[in-house]
């Protein structure tokens, strides 16, 4: 059975930083895409981060170049997300996915996101 299990959401000063964790497992992690999502209520689920099983192919969201970063280790069977100086528009639930599977499949940047986590909330105010 496949498994995301996202931590290290919170509450955060605007320029604050977080790292989020997913922790994945039931799956070939050093062969899968993995990807960020977020989502607010009212709005669309959005793509914010994605990257391929080597790490070679990463791509971001245009409202969050230059601030956050997304990474793997397959070693641990975890991606990361280093989120710095922070928004309040960066508010929202933090989904960690993987490709394949079927269930509320999403297409983002050339790949379809199939496998999802619970979500990690990510809050930004003063």
């Amino acid at each position: 059975e496949v498994q995301l299990v996202e931590s290290g959401g919170g509450l955060v000063q605007p320029g604050g930083s977080l790292r989020l964790s997913c922790a994945a497992s039931g799956f070939i992690f050093s062969a899968t895409g993995m990807g960020w999502f977020r989502h607010t209520p009212g709005k669309e689920r959005e793509g914010v981060a994605r990257i391929s099983p080597n790490s070679t192919i990463i791509y971001y969201d245009d409202s969050v170049k230059g601030r956050f970063t997304i990474s793997r280790d397959n070693t641990k069977n975890t991606m990361y997300l280093q989120m710095d100086n922070l928004k309040p528009e960066d508010t929202a639930t933090y989904y960690c996915a993987a490709v394949g599977g079927s269930s509320g499949s999403t297409y983002w940047r050339g790949q379809t996101f199939g496998y999802w986590g619970q979500g990690t909330q990510v809050t930004v105010s003063s």
